[in-house]
């Protein structure tokens, strides 16, 4: 039986069958047949989280996706430096976290090739998982072009910590792509949702891992 999709303050929490059926050539998740869960983290690097976020995935030995802003790169290339060194996974967020249904493809495009002149990966993810099909068509020749299978609602400032955290852990599975933000208004929910979702799921046996590009 296909899940039902959850509905939170007008966003989905888990992908639904027809945003993957609009998308059908965007990574939503991995193979449901591995006991791996796949954490990512949007709009960073910047220093009020995201050295939270890598001290808690060092202490568990874990490696993640961190989907960079190209102008928080610059601002803060040693937060950056650090995800390098540290084997985490890079993709690219736009250099200005712009809004692809919004913005003319030309300079969308442009933007995105600002931000992979500094992460020189081949992952992308658009923010707001907003973009459209003409960009998507042309992004696919160069990246692997990634969503989520759950998203944890951290950025939804009207969102209890805890609610956060059930998001997360009621919607994720085998291959889980799960979301969560290293920005200043996701901070309560993901300093306490991310500790408690990384010791839920490798109590059940779950093992975490950073996104290899299928390209």
């Amino acid at each position: 039986m296909r899940q039902k999709s959850e509905i939170v303050n007008m966003y989905f929490v888990n992908a639904p069958f027809f945003l993957r059926w609009f998308y059908p050539s965007v990574t939503f998740n991995r193979s449901r047949k591995e006991k791996k869960i796949y954490l990512t983290f949007d709009d960073g690097p910047i220093p009020e989280v995201t050295p939270f976020i890598l001290n808690t995935l060092a202490k568990h030995k874990i490696k993640a996706t961190f989907f960079c802003v190209g102008e928080n790169i610059i601002k803060h290339n040693d937060i950056f430096q650090r995800i390098l060194r540290e084997g985490h996974a890079v993709g690219n967020h736009t250099y200005h976290h712009l809004k692809g249904w919004d913005t003319e493809d030309e300079r969308y495009l442009k933007n995105i090739e600002q931000c992979q002149q500094l992460t020189r990966t081949s992952l992308f993810r658009p923010p707001y998982a907003r973009a459209k099909k003409s960009q998507l068509k042309r992004l696919y020749l160069q990246f692997e072009v990634v969503f989520w299978d759950v998203l944890s609602g951290d950025f939804d400032q009207t969102l209890s910590p805890e609610k956060c955290y059930q998001n997360v852990i009621r919607h994720s599975k085998n291959g889980s792509i799960i979301v969560f933000h290293d920005n200043v208004k996701a901070i309560p929910r993901v300093q306490y949702a991310l500790p408690l979702t990384i010791a839920h799921f490798l109590e059940k046996g779950f093992s975490f891992e950073k996104l290899k590009p299928k390209h």
